[in-house]
This record gives C-alpha cells, structure tokens and sequence, in this order.
C-alpha cells in the first residue's frame, strides 16, 4: 500500500536498473507518451526533463522538435536541461546523450527545490513526481510555473492514485506487482487533487488528456 512517508529507493543502483530493464514493457506507456509529445509547442526551443531517468523521453521531445523543424526548413537550436539524483539513471542519460551536446545534465533530488535553470518553453516529466511527498508535489508545480516562459507548457505523465482500494489492485495485477511487491518509493495522489492544484497555482488549459487506470498526463499552460 503506498503511503505518503518520505521513502524514497532510488538511490539504489539495483532498483533503478530493475526499472530500466522493465521500463519498455511499461502497458499503454507509448501511448502516452505520444500524447504528450501532442503538447509541446511547435516553436519550444527550451526543455527542461524532470527526473529524466535514461532520458527516454527527452529524447522522444527533442525527435519531434528536431522533426518539426526539419518540416519547415528551420535552423534554431533547441536546448535542453535533464535533472535526475539516482547514480544509475544519469549513468544512464550521460550515455544517451554523451554525444548530444544541446543536452545538459544536472545532478538534483527533487525533494529539494529546483536550482537556477533559467526559462524555459516546456517542462516535462515522465512517472517522476509521485515519488515525492505530497506537500513537495504542490511545491514543485508552483517552481515549473516560474519557470515557464508565456505560453510554456508543462506536462506530467505520472502515476496517480486509484479511486478505490480495488481498483488500486487490479492495475497492480496488470503491470506485473501486488500490494506486498509495489514500489514503497510510490506516493501516489489522486488526479482530481492535482488538477485543482494547477488551476490555483496558475496555470490555464488544465486537464487530465489521457489516462489509463493509474497512469495518466496531465498538462497546463502558462498564460
């Protein structure tokens, strides 16, 4: 059962690669992750990957960026900031990108307020943020606001809480885990609790664009 504790496995080089050797085979992930590509503005030339992991999405961002602009003959620079703290993840993402120079890697527990990074046109993250305490969630959206140019988008493919107990088993059983098996690291909230929080915090256009039992993207906008 997930809880709200402050516990937190990815520091451990064996939990994050045991994530990574099964992130690929994640249900209905691809999904919707081509949603959110959806979302990133056509003239986003700055993006910022929160809890990037390998750097898996971030890569698919910057693909579609870079094909967008092949499409219309463009030659602007697109730019990116990929923020993680686990030792295996930005093993990871250093190798992916070890080549890519537009790429920089920035060692940060989320846990932690964001450092300077500059604005930036959308912020992104993948199945990150629900493994943060819920006050440092709410947090956190109020920091991505700030640092979101006019018009900058953010969008969250996360993990989110069932509306019941049941429900809550059953999507275990679909991808593979149990009650006694599931991630202690996962802090999951409900969507209805997020979605509130983004329309105080701001930001505007907000809304739940796709969901598949616990797994959904949510995104906003800033005016």
């Amino acid at each position: 059962m997930t809880t709200n504790a402050p516990v937190n496995l990815w520091t451990s080089s064996d939990h994050a690669r045991d994530y990574l050797g099964r992130a690929d085979s994640i249900l209905h992930r691809a999904e919707g992750e081509a949603t959110l590509l959806e979302f990133i503005p056509k003239t986003a030339r700055r993006v910022l990957d929160l809890g990037t992991g390998d750097g898996r999405l971030l890569a698919l961002v910057k693909s579609e960026l870079t094909a967008r602009e092949t499409v219309r003959d463009g030659h602007a620079a697109i730019e990116a900031v990929a923020i993680d703290f686990s030792p295996a993840m930005l093993e990871a993402a250093g190798k992916r990108f070890a080549v890519d120079s537009s790429v920089t890697i920035v060692t940060h527990n989320l846990d932690h307020p964001l450092p300077t990074l500059g604005k930036f046109d959308a912020v992104v993250s993948c199945f990150a943020i629900h493994h943060l305490v819920h006050e440092r969630k709410r947090a956190l959206y109020a920091e991505i606001y700030s640092l979101l140019n006019r018009g900058g988008v953010f969008c969250n493919l996360e993990h989110v809480a069932s509306p019941t107990p049941g429900l809550h088993e059953e999507f275990l059983h679909r991808i593979g885990y149990t009650i006694e098996t599931e991630d202690p690291s996962n802090k999951l909230l409900d969507l209805e609790t997020q979605l509130k929080w983004l329309r105080e915090i701001g930001f505007v256009d907000v809304d739940c664009h796709w969901k598949w039992r616990e797994l959904v993207l949510l995104a906003g906008r800033r005016s």
